[in-house]
């Protein structure tokens, strides 16, 4: 048969023993209990190498969060982690589908795009402006040029086009070069025409914001010229004719 002993202490040792079994239980930190946010960011940061979580936000959907990364993607994971959707997030309406994923691309890139800024942009500005579209473009891309013979057209339609620039070639090429020479022109507007008619530019260098244009456009999202933002942040990839263009405005 086992026995179980216990000592007896003495009043007022058995006193001070409760009392500092208080003070240690005063200091004991309370457990926290990771948020959706944190456990998503840490699952995906150790599952999967190179990535890095910049942002994890509640989705449109109830338990779904949009997480958006290092490598410009938008994924979406169930609130512990575990499952993670890669894709467009579609939603069904009395309207019609809805890309819910593209809507939240569209409100970061124009967050992005005002953050950038004005400065440094060759613009062609209508006199009686309606709408402001942004055009990463490139001086050789055949689409480019198709669009930019249009710019009357544009303008008289109230469209005033900031150009931004994006040689596909990358730094360092002869198109890439060409952009520079554009922007450092007396008159870059002129400079400009006369490149996308496929007319010799004087080579000019100076500081310029061609590169740092460029990776703008990288982190915005594009892939091809011309890529078109309007205000609101929605891209449009490719040429589209002018009429068309104001009629998905709202200008005719």
């Amino acid at each position: 048969m086992s026995h179980i002993f216990f000592r007896l202490l003495p009043a007022p040792a058995a006193g001070l023993i409760a009392g500092l079994a208080l003070c240690l239980l005063a200091f004991v930190p309370a457990v926290h209990a990771a948020s959706p946010e944190e456990t998503i960011t840490e699952r995906l940061n150790q599952s999967v190498p190179g990535l890095r979580v910049d942002d994890v936000s509640e989705s449109a959907v109830p338990g779904l969060y949009e997480v958006r990364t290092n490598n410009r993607d938008m994924i979406y994971a169930t609130e512990d982690g575990e499952y993670i959707i890669a894709g467009e997030l579609l939603q069904l309406t009395d309207e019609g589908v809805v890309n819910v994923t593209e809507q939240a691309r569209a409100g970061e890139r124009g967050e992005t795009m005002a953050a950038y800024g004005e400065e440094g942009l060759i613009t062609f500005k209508a006199d009686e402006e309606q709408a402001v579209v942004d055009v990463f473009t490139d001086i050789d891309c055949p689409y480019c040029r198709k669009l930019h013979d249009e710019m009357d057209r544009l303008n008289e339609l109230g469209i005033t086009v900031n150009y931004y620039a994006f040689p596909r070639s990358g730094p360092g090429t002869p198109s890439f070069r060409k952009y520079e020479s554009v922007w450092c022109a007396d008159d870059p507007q002129a400079a400009m025409s006369q490149a996308k008619a496929g007319e010799q530019v004087e080579e000019i260098t100076c500081e310029n914001p061609v590169a740092e244009q460029y990776r703008l456009g990288q982190q915005v999202g594009v892939t091809g010229t011309p890529a078109i933002l309007l205000e609101d942040g929605e891209m449009i990839r490719g040429y589209v004719p002018a009429e068309k263009l104001a009629e998905g405005l709202g200008l005719l």
